[in-house]
């Protein structure tokens, strides 16, 4: 028996999901073409990685591929490519992200421990090897915790306060008030 299955890697997912759909809700859409640098993604580009990229993991995984050697990626890539590149108004992105972010934490919430204790061989551009479909899946929440990362950094540039900065500065703030009113100690 394991203490994080199917279920607890979808309600962690969804809650990475929840967070990145917050910052897409809070920069402005007159924002979403800025880029950190030349050769970045814009936000919107970010944005639409994001929420195409759970398209790669759940094709992996529920087509049961066990060998990545056997995967044309360059076929997939220009699949998941073509939905990134759709232009999208910010409304747009957002209902995109809400979508396939919960339709990837359904797709977590069905697999049984035998299924994410499966081994997939890893190709040697990948490091070789094997991993479990748990570690891979697990991969695909460190992939968006990575990008979110950016776009918080961005988030910053523009003028924009984090949302998890925000509430860490108001939970501070209630405290500092209770404190202040329960008096000296």
């Amino acid at each position: 028996m394991t203490y994080y299955g199917g279920k607890e890697l979808a309600a962690a997912f969804r809650t990475v999901r929840k967070n990145t759909v917050q910052i897409a809700e809070d920069i402005p859409e007159n924002k979403y073409d800025f880029k950190a640098a030349p050769d970045c993604r814009s936000v919107k580009e970010t944005l639409a990685h994001i929420g195409a990229s759970t398209g790669f993991q759940h094709f992996v995984h529920s087509t049961k591929v066990t060998d990545m050697r056997t995967v044309n990626f360059a076929e997939l890539f220009q699949r998941f490519s073509a939905e990134e590149q759709k232009p999208r108004t910010k409304a747009e992105l957002v209902a995109y992200l809400t979508s396939e972010g919960e339709n990837f934490a359904q797709f977590l919430e069905g697999l049984p421990e035998s299924v994410l204790a499966e081994t997939v061989t890893m190709s040697p551009q990948g490091g070789g090897g094997t991993k479990t479909r748990f570690e891979m899946l697990l991969g695909a929440k460190e992939h968006e915790m990575h990008h979110r990362g950016q776009l918080m950094t961005i988030e910053r540039i523009i003028g924009v306060v984090p949302h998890l900065t925000r509430q860490m500065q108001e939970r501070m703030a209630q405290m500092q008030a209770a404190q202040q009113s329960a008096g000296p100690r």
